[in-house]
C-alpha cells in the first residue's frame, strides 16, 4: 500500500501550558477561577503536572511513534508582572525544548494558548490597544531566548473560539453587559476596573477583540520572523463545518463570516493556518437545528 503522507509530514499530539503544567498561578484563568461565581468547573490546580514531568511525557510521546508535540509556553510565568521577564521560566521552557530534540520530536510552540498574564486582564485584556504590542515583546523575548530550537510557530491558539462560542450561546457577553455576570463583576471588583473592560482571550468577542487579535498575531509574527526569517510562523482556528436548512441560510452565513471567513482571510500571507474542527452546526429559520432522524449522535452523560 502506498503511504499517501509525505516523508516529512508530522504526526504529533498537542498540550496546552495552563490545561497540563499545574499551578500556573499569575495568569487570568488562574485568577477568574477562583472567583465568586466562576464559570470553571474546578480550579486547575497541580492538573497533570506536566511543568515537572514533560521529560518522561515526552519520552511517552516519541515512544508512540509521533515526530513532533506541539506545546504552548506560558506568557503569565515568563511576564508574571509587566516589564518583568523571568529567565528562571525561560530557561525551563528551553530545557523542555532540548527534551524534544532529544528524542527526535520536532517542537511546535504556540505563544499563547487562551491564558495571559494576570496583569493584562487588569489592563484591558484582549480589547486594550496596548495588547498588541505587548504580546509582540513577550515574542521578542522569547525568540531572542529560544528561537534557534523552535521547529515551527504559532502565534494564538483558536482567536476565534470566543464567536463560536457565541454562537450556541455560551461564555460572551457584549462589554455594556458583562457586570450583570457574577463572574465577570467579582473580576471587576477584584481587579479594581470596570466590568466593561474584563476581556480574558477566550471569552471576548467585541470588534475591538477582533482587531486586537489581528494586530497581535500580525505584530508577533514580525518579532519572530525578525529573529528567524526561516521559521514558519501562523496561527490555529477553531473551525466548525457551519450548514444550513432551508431558512437557516441567513443564519448560517453570517455565523460562518463570523467565526470562519474573516479569520482565514486574515491569514492570508502568513506561512500556514491551523485547522482545529470540532463537528458541524446545522442552522434552521429558528437557530440551530436539531440533528435529523438517523445520524449517529453522542450520547448524554
Amino acid at each position: 500500500m502506498t503511504n499517501p503522507f509525505p516523508r516529512d509530514f508530522l504526526w504529533g499530539v498537542a498540550t496546552a501550558g495552563h490545561q497540563v503544567e499545574g499551578n500556573n498561578v499569575n495568569s487570568d484563568t488562574w485568577f477568574l477561577e477562583h472567583l465568586p461565581g466562576t464559570i470553571f468547573a474546578e480550579p486547575s490546580g497541580d492538573a497533570v503536572d506536566h511543568y515537572h514531568r514533560y521529560r518522561e511525557d515526552i519520552a511517552l510521546i516519541a515512544g508512540l511513534g509521533f515526530t513532533s508535540y506541539r506545546f504552548s509556553i506560558e506568557w503569565a510565568r515568563i511576564e508574571p508582572e509587566k516589564g518583568h521577564f523571568s529567565v528562571a521560566e525561560l530557561d525551563h521552557y528551553k530545557r523542555v525544548l532540548e527534551a524534544c530534540h532529544e528524542h527526535g520530536l520536532t517542537p511546535v510552540v504556540t505563544f499563547h494558548h487562551f491564558t495571559s498574564p494576570r496583569w493584562l486582564l487588569q489592563a484591558g485584556g484582549w480589547e486594550g490597544q496596548e495588547t498588541p504590542d505587548l504580546f509582540a515583546r513577550y515574542c521578542d523575548r522569547v525568540m531572542a531566548h529560544l528561537g534557534d530550537l523552535i521547529g515551527v510557530a504559532c502565534t494564538l491558539n483558536e482567536p476565534n473560539l470566543p464567536w463560536l462560542l457565541e454562537s450556541f450561546g455560551i461564555g460572551a457577553e457584549a462589554p455594556g453587559n458583562r457586570g450583570s455576570v457574577p463572574m465577570w463583576a467579582a473580576a471587576a471588583e477584584r481587579l479594581g476596573v470596570d466590568a466593561s473592560t474584563v476581556a480574558p482571550f477566550q471569552f471576548c468577542s467585541s470588534e475591538a477583540g477582533f482587531q486586537v487579535k489581528v494586530a497581535a498575531h500580525r505584530a508577533a509574527t514580525a518579532a519572530i520572523k525578525a529573529h528567524r526569517p526561516d521559521l514558519q510562523v501562523g496561527w490555529t482556528l477553531a473551525n466548525s463545518d457551519i450548514q444550513a436548512i432551508a431558512g437557516g441560510e441567513e443564519i448560517a452565513d453570517r455565523v460562518r463570516r463570523d467565526v470562519n471567513e474573516r479569520f482565514l482571510e486574515a491569514s492570508r500571507g502568513d506561512d500556514f493556518v491551523g485547522i482545529q474542527t470540532y463537528g458541524r452546526t446545522v442552522y434552521g429559520p429558528d437557530g440551530h437545528a436539531p440533528a435529523p432522524e438517523g445520524v449517529p449522535i453522542k450520547p448524554d452523560g
